[in-house]
């Protein structure tokens, strides 16, 4: 069903358990990709895994926190040590949470940024000495919140922000060394994290049109599809670009 533009092409992907990304691990498995798949959920894990079982790609998973320097440190070090290479890293950990700003705990915000942004930022320093060797390529997962403002997350927000500012900076760094980094800006996609979606006691429900799309929300596997278009050689020449795939939320 789908062109297999990652044979032979290793690729890691965080955030596996579910939503977009198992629903990316198992794309790219699908188009003939060796996936290393993490997150800190192993029970998610082993059922993304297992949904790949007919896939002429494979999927190996291990578990991983991107809020964790040496956890990163030993996540890249076992793809490499098994599979001698990387060719794509997909960054989709992630955690999202609502709240009226003037009520967000210092910790929860520290959180967030640690996890989004950090996280993030980590995997893509452990990883471009070895996609430098391959000419790989790094996709992030940003959102439609840094973008335009959305109401009751300012740190998802504030991390989504940087997701984009970093990838933008490390494409302009990384470009003349033959890496390509850019992002994916999703808006309302049905997963665990929207599942959990709750307005704060007292918001202003009109507010919530500012975060809707026209029309249906999305599908995990619609961004994946996007996701395996920006790291396949068809999109060779974009680098430091941002993809909304929002429902015309932003327009």
């Amino acid at each position: 069903m789908y062109p297999q533009r990652f044979t032979d092409r290793v690729s890691l992907v965080t955030g596996a358990a579910s939503g977009i990304g198992r629903a990316t691990a198992l794309r790219l498995a699908a188009e003939g990709a060796t996936v290393f798949a993490s997150d800190v959920a192993t029970e998610g894990l082993l059922e993304t895994a297992s949904l790949a079982a007919d896939s002429p790609g494979t999927i190996t998973t291990t578990r991983s926190d991107v809020a964790d320097e040496a956890s990163v440190q030993a996540l890249v070090t076992e793809v490499v040590e098994r599979y001698g290479r990387i060719d794509v890293v997909v960054n989709v950990a992630g955690v999202l949470a609502f709240s009226h700003s003037h009520e967000f705990a210092l910790s929860e915000w520290n959180r967030l940024l640690t996890i989004n942004l950090t996280g993030t930022f980590l995997v893509c320093r452990e990883a471009l000495p070895h996609l430098v060797e391959s000419k790989g390529v790094i996709v992030n997962l940003a959102s439609t919140s840094a973008h335009r403002g959305q109401p009751w997350s300012a740190a998802y927000s504030a991390s989504k922000g940087g997701v984009l500012a970093l990838t933008r900076t490390l494409a302009v760094e990384y470009a003349g060394q033959g890496v390509r980094v850019n992002s994916v800006s999703p808006g309302a996609i049905e997963t665990p994290i929207m599942d959990a979606f709750q307005l704060p006691e007292g918001a202003d429900f009109k507010l919530l049109r500012r975060v809707m799309p026209i029309g249906p929300n999305g599908k995990p596997e619609g961004i994946a599809a996007a996701i395996a278009f920006i790291a396949s050689d068809e999109a060779s020449h974009m680098n430091g670009a941002d993809l909304l795939v929002d429902g015309a939320t932003v327009a």
